[in-house]
């Protein structure tokens, strides 16, 4: 496996190879064809192999596949998220991992402090100062680390040390905490709606104590990785009236090929080399295929101004669909939500309750194991692990709900009778 949760630990049984994909399906090397609600987790908000999307990149393979020079496909597609998302630049790396690990280096160069926090089951990427309970991949390996490790072998604790670490959620710790060492914090990062902890929605006095990190000096990031273009087409932060220092993208911002973006106020950008002292480089950085595909993302996204009311109410329906198939079977389920990411958590609570990575821990994760393989019998391909989103794209409809559901209502069933 190239990453770890593709690899079904937490969910047993053998990883399905696939060969092809195509709007809301997958077929694997078998032949066989699955229901998709991982959209390469992510990125494919309008479904599997995009025309517009396919297109784009043969047009832009025919003049050639990387440059290491500036080309104009980067800049207009800097002016598109500029345009939509609100910051003043934006700098192209190739992956979520570069950006969050090169938005903190410069909040570090900003600021000149060297310490920053994070929250509880967000995942910021594989930077070694990121991989501290850090989410979904690592809560599953877990159990091969010692107690007081970082979240991967590998990590050298020094760097570890540098990474603070608070309940996300928790208002009320994140004041305590910058006000003891908010002198110290470069940057705190979060993501805005969490995905890696399965999803957590935000409290409204959440918010506002990340909003108060700038009384003490500390750049605000937001990790809009997962929820960059998916929530609304100015993110989460415009769907919650956020107003971050740096912002991180990536998956939908490449159509599906390997991107990643962070951006910001100019001030801040201009810390940036060539502009600035803070050094971050990439031969593939702007890379014209990627650029392509993500111009015709962005701009099927624009032209279908009624698609993320579609994606809410398809989502809403899956979501009470859910929770009537798992309640008809005696099966204790509670499902957050919001727009077009959904987690049904195994476990005996309201649903919204699940707030916090401790919340979502307390999921019975060898319950959702079996409810995830009855799915997969049935054709649906859902997230292989009990602590991820699942995504819905636009070329799920009503032949696909019905499918989902009368899948979900036999796995429940199953999982009901102790199967």
């Amino acid at each position: 496996m190239n990453s770890p949760v593709r690899a079904f630990r937490s969910v047993g049984g053998t990883p399905r190879f696939i060969a092809s994909a195509q709007g809301a399906y997958l077929t694997d090397a078998d032949g066989t064809r699955y229901l998709d609600y991982i959209g390469s987790w992510g990125p494919m908000i309008l479904g599997h192999n995009l025309p517009a999307v396919r297109e784009a990149v043969a047009d832009a393979l025919q003049f050639g596949t990387s440059f290491g020079a500036p080309g104009e496909r980067e800049v207009l597609l800097a002016e598109q998220v500029t345009r939509l998302t609100g910051v003043d630049r934006v700098r192209f790396v190739s992956s979520g991992t570069e950006a969050t690990m090169s938005a903190l280096r410069l909040a570090r160069g900003v600021t000149g402090r060297k310490f920053i926090l994070k929250f509880r089951g967000n995942y910021h990427g594989h930077a070694d100062g990121l991989l501290v309970e850090a989410g979904s991949g690592l809560m599953t390996n877990e159990g091969h680390l010692g107690a007081a490790a970082p979240s991967s072998a590998g990590v050298p604790e020094e760097y570890a040390r540098l990474t603070l670490v608070s309940e996300y959620n928790d208002p009320q710790a994140l004041d305590a905490l910058l006000a003891e060492r908010g002198h110290e914090l470069a940057a705190v990062i979060f993501e805005p709606v969490v995905g890696n902890a399965g999803v957590l929605v935000p409290t409204p006095e959440f918010l506002a104590a990340l909003h108060r990190v700038r009384d003490h000096g500390t750049l605000l990031i937001a990790d809009e990785v997962m929820t960059g273009f998916r929530l609304s087409l100015n993110g989460a932060t415009g769907l919650l009236g956020l107003q971050p220092d740096l912002i991180c993208w990536g998956k939908i911002i490449g159509g599906g090929l390997p991107v990643g973006a962070y951006g910001g106020r100019a001030d801040v950008m201009d810390f940036v080399s060539p502009q600035g002292p803070v050094y971050q480089a990439g031969t593939l950085s702007g890379n014209p295929l990627a650029m392509a595909a993500g111009l015709a993302t962005l701009k099927a996204l624009e032209n279908d101004p009624g698609l993320y009311a579609r994606l809410d109410a398809y989502t809403a329906q899956l979501a009470s669909g859910l929770k009537a198939a798992a309640q008809a079977a005696g099966v204790p389920v509670s499902v957050n939500r919001v727009g077009s990411m959904l987690t049904a958590f195994h476990q005996d609570v309201p649903d919204g309750s699940v707030r916090t990575y401790t919340d979502a821990a307390r999921s019975d994760t060898a319950a959702f194991a079996r409810w995830f393989q009855g799915m997969l019998a049935r054709g649906v391909y859902w997230a292989p692990s009990q602590f991820e989103s699942i995504f819905v794209s636009g070329a799920h409809g009503d032949t696909e709900l019905n499918a989902t559901l009368d899948a979900a209502q036999a796995a429940y069933r199953g999982l009901g009778a102790g199967a």
